[in-house]
């Protein structure tokens, strides 16, 4: 095995905090992949050096995590379509010399969601909008969403996702202030929570969300892996929702990254199981 060209990695997260480093590299070993996938942590002072050192040794490409999303784009080539809508990158891919950015946030969220419902014609309701909100937001919206709706507490940043999905997508895109026991709107086929509420370890935090607006057979998804069932999708459960939880969009993100960077197709039961014996330890 050459780690100078074969090497991929992660930026910024802490390796103790990094389920993605366990998913990945089961898939490398169960598919003989000769690469490593090793976590580096980089300062943002730091972020051009490491960007043009992982040009320099080679490697297939790097996983990018906060709060280098935005910064890395200046060090790169060119960037996918929706990554360069989203304006944001979590993965980087180096061929023929060139290191382009994509954004598999979204679309490993997009492939989970494909699981249970087609985005297509419904008006998908986001709580939240941050980056996460963003990649899903285009994403789905790409996908054929009608409307999107972006439901948050800063007005600037809610207004801001609402008119890149308005302008630059073909969905419809609005804006709603986050008030007080927030009601969610009846024609919501999909709801999605982005933020960070329930994340571990303040798995008992509730979302100011008027519950009793969960109607059945509305999809509830929630983008945070760990733990696998929040507060949300249990109250979403038990009304009759069908519930959707973050390790289908983290298994995904790391089938689609193997993929770009080396061109194996990965077993996602391979990586579920990593990620819940991860998640688990």
């Amino acid at each position: 095995m050459s780690f100078l060209s074969t090497l991929t990695g992660s930026f910024a997260t802490p390796a103790a905090e990094n389920p993605t480093v366990a998913v990945v590299e089961a898939a490398y070993r169960h598919h003989g992949i000769d690469a490593r996938y090793l976590n580096c942590e980089v300062t943002p002072a730091d972020l051009g050096d490491a960007v043009r050192g992982a040009r320099a040794m080679g490697w297939a490409g790097f996983n990018c995590s906060l709060p280098h999303k935005v910064t890395v784009v200046e060090y790169l080539d060119g960037l996918a379509a929706s990554a360069e809508i989203i304006g944001a990158v979590n993965c980087v891919v180096h061929r023929d010399g060139r290191l382009t950015g994509e954004n598999t946030d979204g679309q490993g969220f997009l492939a989970s969601l494909r699981t249970v419902a087609d985005p297509a014609g419904q008006h998908v309701v986001l709580l939240g909008a941050g980056g996460a909100a963003r990649a899903v937001a285009v994403e789905v919206a790409l996908a054929g969403a009608a409307r999107v709706t972006i439901v948050n507490r800063n007005v600037r940043r809610g207004e801001e996702l609402a008119a890149l999905v308005d302008t630059r997508t073909p969905a419809a895109g609005s804006f709603v202030p986050w008030c007080a026991h927030h009601p969610l709107p009846d024609d919501a086929g999909i709801v999605v929570n982005t933020t960070s509420v329930g994340l571990h370890p303040d798995i008992n935090a509730r979302l100011d969300l008027d519950h009793d607006t969960l109607r059945p057979g509305t999809v509830v998804a929630d983008v945070i892996p760990n733990p696998p069932r929040t507060v949300l999708l249990r109250e979403a459960a038990a009304r009759g929702c069908v519930t959707l939880d973050g390790t289908g969009m983290l298994v995904n993100q790391a089938v689609i990254g193997i993929r770009l960077w080396t061109g194996v197709d990965a077993e996602p039961a391979v990586l579920r199981a990593a990620l819940e014996a991860a998640l688990a330890a």
